[in-house]
């Protein structure tokens, strides 16, 4: 088979994943192998691939090869979410284009309109993760809105509300007005915003009087309908009992008092809107105000807001206060900062808003997902673990969730009206037993279906993915189901801190509501993509490279390897995309190295020479040695530690010392033996590199020699860890040393590689002479001897106190150099001595730390000691 020079990702990275996807190695069957079982954050059907999806499907991607690898039968469910309000508002805006408006459609028109999107558009980032390389088992693919799916949503909402968890209620919710619909608490982002602070006069009934109200809204006191002061203030005993007079509108209201007022803030006095502030609510209910609701759903103004109808709030704030400023009533305006709810979807300001809604007690519900993660059997685990604190505030103060939403894509909520009253509706999986239940509370079996009308509300999406975990394997219709039963729960869940209230929280709240088990064991979560200026990455900001194209200019592997490298659990990862280049070029290093072995010729009738079987032997201990700490690396979910030590091991050891150390003279054979061990050792490399690079090492793997579909290195025995002959490693760190002493020496005197030197060694350290074979090949000795006496007239160096020689004509010395070198090396290490030795003089050091670091420090104590007096002697015989 003919090995080309150069790697070509373009060419194999779609050949790669065409042969995986034909031979079906994605697809996982229940059997009688350990489960391993993810399930990916359901991205937007309306979504395309980012920086933040590459991170996140990357990730999972290394945890799902690694676990097929290690023998699992690894289950990774892809699918994705209906997202209701960002699918909603793109289906809108399509057929606003078309000339359509929403209002003009039934329900049943307007979804047919909006699966028809999503049967065009939906799913794309799918068919985009294929091109990273991730191996989702696509035979599952689901959709939140799937038919199956969306029973499962249904019976939910059925059982809670019959165990009296779900109940309708007219309370101040979250409104977003470009939506059209009412949002949950998590869903509002908190901005601090500049705005300004407005200073009105409000007259006061039957007297010459004013008082003096400040606001950051001045067009809602168009929905005044009281000034509230503190009992307390004396400023205003004489108003007790009084009214005043709106501004503009004219209407008197009532001055109540109430200790909520905050005699500090702005003037002591405030006016209460109850239809739009929430703490003004509480005001209106407790002295029975009327509410006065001045705002259409989009948030332009109604028939209370006046000359006003029909303007955008905005627009009225500017015109009001102006009004308001030429007509008397405003006195003043400062600037003040404040926080303002925005909505995550739209970015849209909040506006608080009554409204009946459908609301799920929360209080007890998470009382197990509490313990789940903060309990001291951790049966769910948080990777890192500082997110527990922010897990813990949330859970402890978690309010009501209101799961409707004023939308049509999404699940219909199953509540059936059949009279004029607000309690005149039953819940039911289906209008059939609807009908039932409405005849039973009733007493009146003439009620048919046509009498019934269903609330015309959709759920929240997030109360459809907090099922996803066992909705995935129909375990919510279907609860003893083997698929559920084997792969339930799941083992890891890799996902954004920015959804840990709106999505994990809640999946381990529904997975002991429903199977009284956790639904997954680790939660990794990643940190935000942003870039070197540590800016988030974003559309509007210009800074988010096009992801696709990454992968065109640096290869899938390349891209998976430069996410990875900067990505620890938790941090943000600053992208830079020099990492993906970086991550390239150690592509074309493994394929060079691979195009290297191709190029000896092996032979059977020679011997396995020294240097090559104390190296593979060597090489045989370093790999396990990494292998240990890469384990340890995936336990502690730290990725980026895991590539980099593979990226040591095979950059440096494998391809910069080993292939060196073993490959064979010009034009000359390589022993069969030795060539048999490279290979073997090469293919372990593949086995542990494959979750990171997975087209590459395919590549390699198949190109080595020819391979059954059984024998496909994405399904081939991870290595098995084993001893690690930790002697033999630290021998050769140290033989590296003396060869880059030795490079050094050729450097310097400009002595050439290709002309043999001699050297001579004085054993202070007692070296092993194991890689005395090694050194003389890499360094290009013809001998090597031991001598207890120094070598007058040799160019020197020392390892530790190990002192090495190489004899030169004296002419080549220069003495003076060579004295000032030593001198330099002599002050370092005098002056690195002293640092060692206040640190071991330190008691409260020596008695705190670890029994193994204060041993390292007394180690370079000794170590500094022995090459002070080598450099000394070495001095002296110069001088």
């Amino acid at each position: 088979m003919s090995i080309p020079s150069k790697y070509s990702a373009k060419e194999v990275e779609g050949k790669w994943y065409d042969y995986w996807m034909k031979h079906n190695y994605f697809h996982s069957e229940v059997d009688e192998r350990e489960p391993y079982t993810i399930v990916i954050p359901p991205p937007n059907v309306t979504g395309v691939l980012h920086m933040g999806h590459m991170l996140n499907n990357t990730i999972q991607d290394v945890l799902i090869r690694r676990a097929r690898l290690q023998g699992k039968n690894a289950c990774w469910v892809p699918g994705t979410d209906h997202a209701s309000i960002a699918t909603e508002a793109k289906v809108v805006a399509k057929l606003k284009e078309q000339g359509i408006n929403k209002s003009d459609l039934t329900r049943e028109e307007f979804l047919k309109h909006a699966f028809e999107w999503k049967d065009q558009y939906g799913g794309i980032i799918l068919e985009q993760l294929k091109k990273l390389g991730a191996s989702c088992d696509w035979e599952r693919t689901k959709f939140t809105m799937d038919d199956d799916m969306s029973e499962a949503v249904i019976k939910v909402f059925v059982d809670l509300y019959n165990k009296g968890y779900i109940y309708r209620g007219f309370r101040m919710v979250n409104w977003d007005p470009e939506a059209k619909t009412t949002l949950s608490d998590e869903e509002v982002i908190y901005e601090e915003r500049q705005g300004n602070l407005y200073y009105l006069q409000y007259s006061i009934v039957d007297s010459d009087e004013k008082v003096t109200i400040a606001t950051t809204r001045p067009e809602t006191i168009l929905g005044d309908t009281a000034i509230c002061i503190n009992p307390n203030d004396e400023r205003y005993t004489h108003l007790k009992g009084k009214k005043a007079i709106v501004p503009l509108c004219n209407r008197e209201i009532p001055i109540i008092e109430d200790e909520y007022v905050d005699v500090e803030f702005g003037t002591g006095c405030l006016k209460v809107t109850p239809a739009h502030d929430e703490n003004d609510k509480v005001l209106g209910d407790k002295h029975n105000l009327e509410v006065i609701d001045i705002f259409n759903e989009d948030a332009s103004l109604n028939s209370f807001g006046l000359h006003y109808e029909g303007k955008d709030r905005f627009v009225v704030r500017k015109e009001i206060s102006k009004e308001l400023e030429e007509k008397g009533f405003l006195l003043k305006v400062e600037q003040h900062t404040n926080k303002v709810g925005t909505s995550e979807r739209t970015k849209a300001v909040i506006e608080p808003r009554l409204s009946d809604q459908w609301f799920l007690k929360m209080e007890e519900l998470v009382k197990p997902a509490i313990e789940a993660v903060l309990g001291e059997d951790r049966e769910v685990k948080l990777f890192p673990r500082k997110f527990e604190n922010t897990y813990r505030h949330w859970m402890e103060n978690i309010r009501d969730w209101n799961i409707s939403r004023q939308l049509w894509w999404g699940q219909q909520i199953p509540a059936f009206y059949y009279g004029d009253g607000k309690e005149d509706f039953v819940v039911a999986e289906s209008i059939e037993d609807a009908l039932k239940l409405a005849q039973e509370k009733t007493g009146n079996s003439s009620l048919s279906t046509s009498d019934l009308t269903q609330d015309p509300d959709a759920l929240d999406t997030w109360f459809s993915s907090w099922l996803w975990p066992m909705s995935v394997f129909d375990g919510i219709r279907n609860p003893e189901n083997e698929e559920i039963k084997y792969y339930y729960p799941t083992n890891d869940l890799v996902t954004g801190p920015d959804i840990l209230f709106f999505w994990v929280a809640r999946m381990v709240i529904a997975g002991y509501e429903y199977k009284d088990q956790r639904p997954f064991e680790n939660v990794y979560l990643t940190g935000l993509v942003r870039d070197k200026q540590r800016r988030k990455m974003s559309k509007s900001l210009g800074n988010s490279p096009d992801a696709l194209k990454l992968i065109e200019d640096y290869s899938a592997d390349g891209v998976r390897v430069g996410l990875l490298l900067s990505s620890a659990a938790g941090n943000d990862l600053l992208f830079d995309e020099t990492l993906c280049n970086q991550g390239k070029r150690f592509g074309d290093k493994i394929w060079s190295a691979f195009k290297l072995t191709t190029l000896w010729e092996v032979s059977e009738t020679i011997e396995q020479p020294q240097s090559s079987r104390i190296a593979l032997d060597w090489y045989q201990a370093k790999f396990q040695k990494v292998l240990a700490e890469i384990e340890d690396h995936y336990s502690k979910y730290r990725l980026s530690d895991v590539i980099m030590s593979i990226y040591k091991l095979i950059y440096d050891d494998f391809c910069g010392w080993l292939l060196e150390i073993v490959k064979p003279g010009f034009q000359q054979p390589i022993d069969a033996k030795t060539y048999k061990e490279i290979i073997a050792l090469f293919e372990d490399n593949l086995k542990i590199l494959h979750p990171f690079m997975p087209f590459i090492t395919e590549e390699v793997w198949q190109s080595i020699k020819e391979r059954t579909p059984e024998e496909a290195l994405i399904i081939a025995k991870y290595p098995e860890t084993k001893e690690s002959k930790e002697a033999l490693i630290a021998e050769f760190d140290f033989a590296s040393e003396v060869v880059a002493g030795i490079r050094t020496i050729r450097k310097e005197k400009k002595i050439s590689f290709k002309e043999t030197i001699d050297l001579v060694i004085v054993n202070n350290e007692k070296v092993s002479e194991n890689f005395d074979n090694v050194i003389q090949k890499l360094v290009n000795i013809e001998t090597l001897s031991y001598s207890s006496e120094k070598v007058e007239g040799a160019l020197s160096f020392r390892v530790k106190s190990n002192e090495y020689f190489v004899p030169i004509s004296a002419d080549s010395i220069n003495v003076e150099e060579e004295v000032k070198k030593i001198t330099e090396e002599l002050n370092y290490t005098e002056g690195f001595l002293k640092s060692v030795q206040k640190k071991l003089a330190n008691e409260r050091f020596v008695n705190n730390a670890p029994e193994q670091v204060v041993a390292g420090e007394k180690k370079k104590e000794a170590d500094a000691l022995a090459k002070i007096e080598t450099l000394k002697a070495s001095l002296a015989s110069l001088q």
